[in-house]
């Protein structure tokens, strides 16, 4: 096994890693904060804007929609290169990662134009419609409502868990429009601008967060958008979603390997349990490692390997719980504050997990963010190992 990239990986590398030593924001620029996931300061749009234009917001794409082409390997230091350093290329992640994304995937050519280069210049932004009261892990379960009246959809429902929605430009939104059809058919995906009458966004707090809100309910009252703003074929959004949360999944094995190196190194484990179990937080994170970089080098020999994907969300979320776990325990009651470190470093995506407690949460939310443990445990139990659903 090569555990090491060729040449032209490596010189890829290296550009990326100039060009962040060059034109990484002040940190004196930087000191307003976001306030959700769909709220980004000017300088934050700046940021974006400028990976934008030197084709490193999204190097898989073409230079049009912020890339350059990249192969799977150098999209993989790419990402390794903004983990190392712990720094963000969006502070819209879902709209730029999920979002934009897709409609380039299924989009038509004036959806593009409109709705996903301005997120992916920093112009706009965007949050994801998906989860509902009683369709979470269960997309398919969807049941808000739209009904084609002319030449607009009329949508009925409301979303739950909507990060940012309150702050997006407009929501990539999931509704039934078939609702004769088998749960996974007659699902469709709309553009909903957020200031359209009829949407209500709600923000509410978490239990690590009381300040900055970012999850949202999202009401749809006679809520109606022209029928251009339908992403995709009518009836055939369970393609989209397929493509969003495989957008959101790729290489995510590799952000929870670096979310748990730097609980590795904040973890102070005194007793002899607590070793045993720092242990084996270091042990998961070299396994992690090693598969993700085995389903890596079959993506880049051009192998569709649906089920890495599934075995890695798996492990990867379960690990950082554990280690997000061991953590908060060594911690004490001290990991229940906020550390003062002097600094206030606003490119650092760490900064969002200021105490173990915050950080314990988040490994909780791991394991739902991007498919549920259990549905993941579902799709290995029916696809890899071949057991009947019953």
């Amino acid at each position: 096994m090569q555990l090491t990239f060729d040449e032209d990986v490596e010189a890829f590398r290296a550009e990326f890693s100039a060009f962040l030593d060059e034109n990484l924001p002040n940190e004196s620029d930087t000191l307003e904060r976001p306030q959700s996931v769909s709220h980004m300061p000017q300088w934050a749009r700046d940021w974006q804007r400028l990976l934008f234009d030197n084709g490193w917001l999204l190097p898989a794409q073409r230079p049009e929609f912020g890339g350059r082409n990249a192969s799977v390997l150098q999209q993989f230091v790419h990402l390794d290169e903004l983990c190392r350093r712990r720094i963000y290329h969006s502070f819209n992640p879902q709209g730029v990662n999920i979002i934009a994304t897709s409609l380039i995937s299924f989009g038509s050519e004036e959806q593009q134009q409109r709705w996903a280069i301005p997120v992916l210049r920093g112009e706009m932004t965007a949050s994801l419609g998906m989860s509902e009261p009683n369709a979470g892990s269960d997309l398919a379960s969807l049941s808000t409502r739209a009904v084609r009246d002319g030449d607009e959809f009329v949508i009925n429902g409301q979303k739950v868990w909507t990060s940012g929605a309150h702050h997006a430009d407009y929501l990539l939104t999931f509704v039934r429009t078939d609702p004769e059809a088998p749960k996974h058919k007659g699902i469709s995906a709309l553009v909903v601008p957020r200031d359209t009458e009829g949407v209500e966004c709600r923000p509410f707090a978490d239990v690590a967060s009381q300040d900055n809100l970012d999850f949202n309910e999202v009401f749809f009252a006679d809520v109606r958008v022209p029928a251009e703003n339908l992403v995709g074929e009518l009836n055939q959004g369970w393609r989209v979603i397929n493509g969003s949360l495989g957008q959101e999944r790729t290489m995510m094995w590799l952000l929870f390997a670096d979310r748990i190196d730097n609980l590795i190194a904040d973890c102070r484990p005194r007793t002899p349990v607590e070793l045993d179990k720092y242990a084996s937080m270091i042990m998961d994170y070299h396994a992690l490692r090693a598969m993700g970089s085995a389903a890596l080098a079959r993506a880049a020999r051009g192998k569709e390997d649906t089920a890495s994907v599934s075995v890695l969300k798996l492990f990867g979320s379960e690990a950082e719980r554990r280690a997000a776990d061991v953590v908060l325990e060594t911690a004490g009651i001290e990991g229940l504050l906020h550390p003062v470190t002097g600094r206030y470093e606003h490119m650092n995506y760490d900064e969002y997990f200021a105490s173990s407690f915050e950080r314990y949460t988040r490994g909780i939310a791991a394991t739902i963010a991007g498919g549920t443990s259990e549905i993941q445990r579902n799709i290995i139990a029916q696809q890899v190992l071949g057991l009947p659903r019953a």
